[in-house]
């Protein structure tokens, strides 16, 4: 995508002029980060290696014995929501494959003409409540489903999300 449509400015305008090369502008600024981010991964990982693990890891395993809820990690809770919300088996893989697969299709099935949300008011609010839709999703990913409210809390959630989406698609603004 970047070699057919080239990389944007912050005003989403194409313009020719004022082309700054790859090497060694944004390699070194890149190069950089990528080892800022290695310094950071390095000390979690010999200094503190447990901080991000989860204390169910702890917990002796017996085959005889299966945990009341298992809880995937915390990048899997959004999906795992959409995934219990919906009472049928099939329709809640289905749900979740989609709302991965929608978020891979995103920037294909994005047609508008101005591609930064500068200018298009509605474009901000609809990503904050994506974003927002996708944060109780994540809190709501660990809950029972044995409580009703859970359970439609999360349908609603998972209906917002996918609503919210498909506003991002109507815009053509």
């Amino acid at each position: 995508m970047l070699h057919i449509n080239g990389s944007n400015n912050p005003l989403g305008i194409k313009s020719t002029s004022n082309k700054i090369n790859f090497y060694p502008y944004f390699y070194v600024k890149d190069l950089f980060a990528f080892f800022i981010l290695i310094c950071l991964f390095s000390f979690l990982l010999f200094y503190y290696p447990n901080l991000l693990g989860h204390s169910d890891n702890y917990i002796q395993s017996d085959s005889m014995k299966t945990p009341p809820h298992i809880v995937p990690e915390w990048y899997f809770l959004p999906f795992y929501a959409i995934l219990k919300s919906i009472p049928h088996k099939l329709g809640g893989i289905l749900a979740m494959g989609g709302s991965l697969i929608i978020l891979l299709l995103l920037p294909f099935i994005h047609f508008s003409k101005i591609r930064v949300a500068t200018f298009k008011i509605i474009y901000k609010v609809n990503f904050w409540l994506i974003l927002t839709t996708f944060i109780f999703l994540m809190w709501i990913g660990p809950k029972s489903t044995d409580h009703l409210y859970y359970v439609v809390i999360g349908q609603f959630l998972t209906f917002s999300y996918f609503f919210f989406i498909l506003i991002v698609r109507i815009e053509k603004v």
